[in-house]
């Protein structure tokens, strides 16, 4: 495993993070397809021998009880120092006023609920999940900061959002003194590319370290178009991703397969290996829950694709609408 520090920072991280959203009690939240804390301590034990120090979560997945196993799993296989956990706030975690967003009350209220169920006295990296446009942004700023300061957190990052939001953010931190964020976590892979634009750019100016969810777009470049598992079917997030554009996805889709073909390797590593070796990018976020997807992941960091395999897998591309930032 190769370890690069996130963006500016002195954090050092692995190339590849293990995402934790599969990893929850399946009756509680919004997804029966997550694993239990048997199943998943597998997984994440098996990332631990591989090399990976890098574990994302957030307040929200199976209502916390990913964060609970997360915590439960690490504690009795690493030393914490060892290990970065990153978690995120944002998503409503009850019913009622004060429960959604990035208000002072929530940030103080959820940092504290995340740091019992994860079992730590901090937080490596705490994220908002989103952007918060109720909120004023010097409010979620200075709270955030201050959470840093009590020692609660160590570092800060952002998740998808529009890069002029995320550019108002950084300078407005910067104006106030306030503690910067480090890292974007952002939707990027072969069939949604739309990040390139303006938010890659900016975060290399701004040397901020990219750490793109769903580098496999949900598994798709992996299968064959209109293959299906059973979180897919039940997965509606991410058909909100991509179902408008199947279409224009599937030459893209199919490249994957044929070049991954061509070099005998599995598809995942060749999508992968694209991901990873795209500037700016530190460590894609990867789920596992079979066996083959954590040795995939750390396999494809040494997969070298050539100038003319990217041209070829880049080539049939189309523009996206814009989604996944609410």
């Amino acid at each position: 495993m190769r370890y690069v520090t996130l963006g500016k920072s002195g954090l050092e991280v692995s190339r590849v993070a293990l995402g934790c959203m599969s990893y929850g009690d399946p009756a509680r939240g919004r997804h029966s397809w997550t694993l239990d804390e048997e199943a998943s301590s597998r997984f994440i034990t098996r990332a631990l021998d591989l090399g990976v120090n890098f574990f994302d979560t957030a307040n929200e997945y199976s209502d916390g009880s990913s964060e609970e196993i997360i915590g439960r799993v690490l504690a009795k296989h690493a030393r914490r120092e060892d290990i970065v956990i990153a978690t995120k706030v944002f998503a409503p975690m009850r019913q009622g006023p004060n429960s959604l967003g990035l208000s002072r009350k929530a940030i103080m209220t959820e940092v504290d609920a995340s740091l019992r169920r994860l079992g730590t006295d901090y937080i490596d990296l705490y994220q908002i999940h989103r952007f918060d446009p109720r909120t004023p942004l010097e409010e979620t700023l200075q709270a955030l900061d201050d959470v840093v300061r009590a020692g609660k957190v160590r570092y800060l990052g952002a998740s998808s959002m529009y890069a002029w939001q995320f550019a108002k953010a950084l300078y407005t931190a910067d104006l106030h003194g306030w503690t910067r964020f480090i890292s974007m976590q952002n939707h990027y892979n072969l069939i949604n590319r739309e990040e390139e634009r303006e938010m890659l750019p900016l975060c290399a100016d701004q040397g901020i370290g990219v750490i793109p969810w769903s580098p496999l777009a949900r598994g798709k470049l992996t299968r064959d178009p209109g293959a299906d598992t059973e979180r897919s079917r039940d997965d509606q997030f991410s058909q909100m991703l991509y179902a408008a554009t199947a279409d224009a996805d599937r030459t893209v889709i199919e490249r994957v397969a044929g070049l991954a073909e061509r070099r005998g390797l599995p598809r995942a590593q060749i999508a992968l290996a694209w991901v990873a070796s795209r500037p700016g990018v530190t460590a894609p976020i990867v789920g596992a829950t079979k066996d083959h997807h954590l040795d995939d992941a750390v396999a494809a960091l040494d997969v070298e694709l050539t100038e003319e395999e990217v041209a070829h897998l880049e080539e049939p591309y189309v523009p996206h609408g814009v989604v996944g930032f609410a």
